[in-house]
């Protein structure tokens, strides 16, 4: 059987996020009735990351095995045409060997948060960003996110549902960067625990506002306490924008 990579953007805001759900709509469930209308069988799609309910991809990553031997265009089409009128598209799909798994074959995965800092609400950008109605002092956020770098028990940024073994996990790139009206953190790891970003988000914006100095954001990741985060941002402005593979 025919293995093919996808790579994906969606809007996670009608969706419980990219696992199948028993009631509720998902992103994998969306790609596995488009792919059994392809190709005639029972599909099921692996994707490299569980985007939680109404986070959104530019560059999410998954792979799927089709009974059909078919050209990688006709695949990238094909889904497109029968996942409408989700608001998902498949930006390309490649072959690739039956030992590369979209999961466990990644060794580095993209976030990207966006904030505007505006009183006005949001009309254009609503559901597509978080609105914090204060100015937010981007480079002392991003003085803040630096203490991030490394290896560090991320209890404090780690949800009270998270199931991973550990809490110890590597952030390998941070940045906070201001552009206009908006405020973008970007984040790089090889895996990240059940909300850590939009956690780390919500403490960072903290700082931003003046309620908490760089010293305290790294007071708050040093205790190792999970009643030391600060709130957690909103889906809305969360994005996983790239998953890499060894080339």
């Amino acid at each position: 059987m025919p293995r093919y990579k996808l790579t994906l953007e969606y809007d996670g805001g009608p969706y419980a996020g990219w696992q199948r759900q028993e009631n509720d709509p998902s992103v994998q469930e969306a790609l596995e009735k488009a792919a059994t209308k392809l190709d005639g069988a029972p599909v099921i799609v692996q994707g490299a990351g569980r985007t939680d309910s109404g986070v959104h991809a530019l560059g999410q990553v998954a792979h799927l095995d089709l009974v059909k031997d078919l050209a990688e265009d006709k695949v990238r089409d094909a889904l497109n045409f029968h996942l409408k009128p989700n608001p998902i598209a498949v930006l390309q799909a490649e072959r690739v060997d039956e030992d590369f798994h979209a999961r466990f074959s990644a060794h580095q995965r993209h976030y990207l948060y966006r904030i505007i800092d505006r009183r006005q609400p949001l009309t254009l950008d609503r559901g597509q960003v978080w609105r914090v109605p204060r100015k937010l002092d981007a480079e002392a956020m991003h003085t803040a996110a630096q203490f991030l770098l490394g290896t560090h028990d991320f209890t404090t940024f780690r949800d009270a549902q998270c199931q991973a073994d550990s809490p110890v996990k590597s952030i390998d790139a941070v940045s906070v960067a201001r552009y206009g009206e908006e405020v973008q953190l970007t984040i790089s790891a090889i895996s990240f625990l059940h909300r850590q970003v939009r956690s780390i988000t919500g403490s960072l914006v903290e700082v931003g506002v003046g309620k908490w100095t760089p010293a305290d954001f790294k007071a708050a990741l040093d205790a190792a306490d999970r009643k030391r985060c600060g709130p957690v941002a909103p889906p809305d402005g969360l994005y996983l924008t790239g998953v890499d593979y060894p080339a």
